[in-house]
Formats: structure tokens, sequence, C-alpha cells
């Protein structure tokens, strides 16, 4: 008898939008989307630090690091915390609800700060270059080899030569190190070979500055972190939206059951 008086009894708990059918159910489908936003976000933290973590040696901040690492963290708990927003969900569990709840609000936090911090990073990005790059590239090329590798790569990839043009490196400490001819490092040559920046092939050096490309290059990628960082932002407060009125839904139904007179 008591089953059945509670079955009967729930069945207006699950009417209407805010009932537990609909929660329960709405959470689940948020979770799943919730879920593989989470792994894209994860895949995206990832690929920048494998693909385009090795130009960090060349800025003078840590903010493009910084908005990486917070969005691989927050990639990783949003995989967590889906499957545990489902689980409390089908098992109509407050507690797990109440902590993926919590854990939506800190990840809202983490991203809009990788957002916030994506967007006024990429406006001052190109002024820091200008303050920083020729300063770094030009005394520690070939001394430190996390710049030097960074430089080469800079230079072959992107096709450019220096800072402003290849001309800068006439006046590096690297220049004044070596005991050939070469007018620029190899890796600015559009044919690469030993020896192949000699000044007797000026025509096979690239021109054009890094500056301006790497600035552009970083740029873009930024603005991808951060256009990603505040759309989940929008996407997860439907979340602890639907988590809260389950978890309060869920609450309302057992004190509702535990008020009721038992019967044999």
């Amino acid at each position: 008898m008591s089953n059945l008086r509670d079955q009967r009894s729930k069945k207006k708990f699950d009417e209407g939008c805010c009932g537990l059918f609909f929660l329960k159910y709405a959470l689940c489908t948020f979770n799943i989307i919730f879920w593989l936003s989470g792994a894209a976000i994860l895949a995206v933290g990832i690929w920048t630090v494998l693909a385009r973590h090795h130009y960090v040696s060349l800025l003078a901040t840590s903010i493009y690091p910084v908005t990486t690492y917070i969005l691989i963290v927050t990639g990783g708990i949003a995989v967590i915390m889906g499957f545990i927003g489902c689980y409390g969900a089908i098992w109509e569990n407050r507690c797990c609800l109440m902590t993926y709840a919590f854990f939506l609000v800190l990840i809202f936090l983490m991203e809009a700060i990788t957002g916030v911090l994506a967007y006024t990073y990429q406006a001052a990005i190109e002024q820091e270059l200008q303050r920083s790059l020729n300063k770094t590239m030009m005394e520690s090329y070939q001394f430190d080899m996390a710049i030097t590798n960074a430089t080469d790569d800079l230079q072959q990839w992107h096709k450019c030569c220096g800072t402003g043009s290849f001309e800068d490196w006439r006046y590096s400490k690297w220049l004044r190190s070596v005991p050939t001819n070469n007018t620029a490092p190899d890796s600015c040559c559009k044919s690469t070979s030993t020896g192949c920046a000699v000044r007797n092939h000026p025509s096979n050096i690239y021109y054009d500055g890094c500056l301006t490309k790497l600035a552009r290059y970083l740029k873009g990628h930024i603005i991808i972190i951060g256009a990603v960082g505040l759309g989940m932002c929008f996407v997860q407060v439907f979340g602890i939206i639907f988590a809260c009125c389950l978890a309060r839904r869920i609450k309302e139904w057992n004190e509702y059951r535990y008020q009721q007179p038992t019967y044999m």
C-alpha cells in the first residue's frame, strides 16, 4: 500500500515543466551536450600546448600559457562532472546534484576569467611583442635553446626573418659570436641548408619581419580560446538552473514522502 501511495503521490511531482520527470531528462540531455563540449575544450587546450606552445618562450608575459592551462583544467573537470550530473539526475541523488552545481559555478568562473584574459591579451599582444620580441631574439638566440628553436620555427613556418626585417640580425649577439659571413640565421632562408644565409646570396632570405606575423597568428588563436571560454559560460547557466531546480524538487518530494503516515 505504501509503495502504491508513493507512486501515485509522485505523479504530482512529475507534472509540468518543473516536474521531476522533465528536469531529470532535461539535465541528462544538457549533460550530453556539456560532456561533448568539455571534451572539445580539453582537446583545444591540449592541441594548443602540443602545436603552439613553443612560442611561449618568445613572450614577455605568461598570460597566453595561463589561459591555455585554465582551458585544459576546465575541460577535464567538465568531462568528469558530466558523468556525475547524469548519475545524480537518473538516481535522484541530491548530494551529487549539489556537487555538480557547485563545480558548474566553478567552471563558469574559470571560463569567464579565461575569456576576459584572452580578449584583453589579444588587444595588447602586438604592443607586448614590440617591446620584447626584438630584445629576446637578438640577445638570446643561440644562447637559449628554447628561444633558438622557437625563433627558427617561427622564421621557417611564417616565412619571415628578424622582428622588423632581416637586417635586425646585424645587431644581434648571435652574429657577433659566429665566425661566418651569414647575414641572418639559416632558418631565414627560403631554401634551407647550412650556410644558406651568407651575404653572397641575399635573395634567398625572407625580407619580411616576424613581429606582425606572430602577433596575427597568436591573436587568431587567442580569440578562439576566448570565444570557447565565454561561449561555454552561457551554456552552463542552463545546467546550473536545471541542477538546482531538480535538487530542490527532490528535496520537496522527500519531505512530502516522509511526512505522510505509514499504512500497513
